[in-house]
């Protein structure tokens, strides 16, 4: 989960620990002055102005280098931006706030945040387990620890400790969510779609939350209700890649295939970057295999072999590519291509039909 939304249930309550600790680390008079910008800063979270809740603490530490509540919350305030290059930035502060004061406990929360987004399972597990040890009962922590040991290959561990956290407070969104992923990963869907059904009629829903509820939806045919949570997403997140992805999905289903080529457009547009992580390496083979299928479906037989060859390029080991674009190159006269795909297809498990077979290998 992106770090805006725990900012804003958060924020609240940590600008009376920003007061308090302002006091501690400062002047009276300069204490109550940076205590007050702080409280600013974490009304801006709550209001969702992260860049004016960077330009509080930055005022702060530019007075106190060394007020380690103001690190905290300019952490959090890079994290609510959005954006995964500022994931090293916030990390950053995280760190400092810790190493000047280790009692801050959604310090270590919202670096364990960090870690799982960077794929740092095992660090994301010690910030939280740590966390716990000094505060048993933080639904938060349970709820985030949750994630992290289903992210570990434990969907199970995953299920109690949101439970747990659950019953600590069960207006808990993130727990609903977590809970759904988990039961996802144990082949439960039909309990998970009741929790990610109760996710999204939160105030506190995320973009993540309507996108994981519509791509079942989009399984299920349920077009109509996918295509209002891809909306709702976009509306939440108009710079997600995800969000339009998965529409397209919706437009390809419906034969719609203009509509899904220019929602794929939108997912990335023109000179816009990507981080080089496995999972945007998958995220862009998605959107050039879906890419693909539009083209494949229009009849423009060279740019769907562009596409899903773009999306080889990203994950090689795509059975289901490589049997399209056997059949594309079977129908393009390039005997050799075909057979290719064909073999490559198979060695993944995912054999092209009998009577293209024939035509492929004989």
């Amino acid at each position: 989960m992106r770090g805006a939304e725990a900012a804003r249930c958060l924020a609240l309550a940590l600008s009376v620990v920003f007061a308090m600790r302002a006091r501690a680390q400062a002047p009276a008079v300069a204490g109550e002055r940076e205590a007050a910008q702080l409280r600013a800063a974490a009304a801006h979270l709550r209001e969702g102005k992260a860049a004016e809740a960077v330009r509080e603490c930055r005022t702060v530490l530019a007075f106190d280098p060394r007020f380690a509540a103001a690190h905290m919350l300019l952490g959090q305030a890079y994290l609510a931006q959005g954006s995964v290059a500022m994931l090293a930035e916030a990390k950053a502060e995280l760190q400092q706030a810790l190493d000047l004061d280790p009692s801050l406990l959604w310090a270590r929360f919202y670096l364990a945040r960090v870690y799982l987004d960077q794929g740092l399972y095992q660090k994301a597990r010690d910030q939280l387990e740590r966390g716990l040890k000094e505060r048993p009962d933080v639904p938060h922590f349970l709820s985030l620890l949750g994630e992290v040991r289903r992210k570990q290959g434990d969907p199970a561990a995953s299920v109690e400790l949101n439970r747990q956290a659950l019953r600590i407070d069960a207006t808990m969104t993130p727990a609903h969510y977590y809970l759904a992923l988990a039961y996802l990963d144990l082949k439960q869907e039909d309990t998970a779609v009741g929790e990610l059904e109760s996710s999204v009629r939160s105030p506190f829903v995320t973009a993540e939350m309507d996108l994981a509820l519509a791509a079942i939806y989009i399984r299920r045919r349920r077009l109509a209700e996918a295509e209002d949570l891809c909306r709702k997403a976009v509306a939440l997140d108009p710079l997600r890649p995800e969000a339009y992805l998965n529409l397209a999905r919706v437009f390809n289903a419906r034969h719609a295939y203009d509509q899904a080529l220019q929602a794929l457009h939108q997912a990335l547009p023109e000179g816009r970057e990507l981080p080089a992580s496995a999972y945007y390496q998958q995220l862009q083979a998605d959107l050039c295999a879906e890419q693909g299928a539009a083209y494949q479906a229009k009849g423009s037989l060279d740019r769907a072999i562009e596409a899903y060859t773009r999306a080889l390029g990203f994950d090689p080991d795509r059975g289901a590519v490589h049997r399209e674009l056997a059949g594309l190159y079977v129908r393009r006269g390039d005997a050799a291509a075909a057979l290719e795909h064909a073999t490559a297809a198979e060695k993944l498990g995912t054999p092209v039909e009998p009577a293209l077979r024939k035509k492929i290998f004989r």
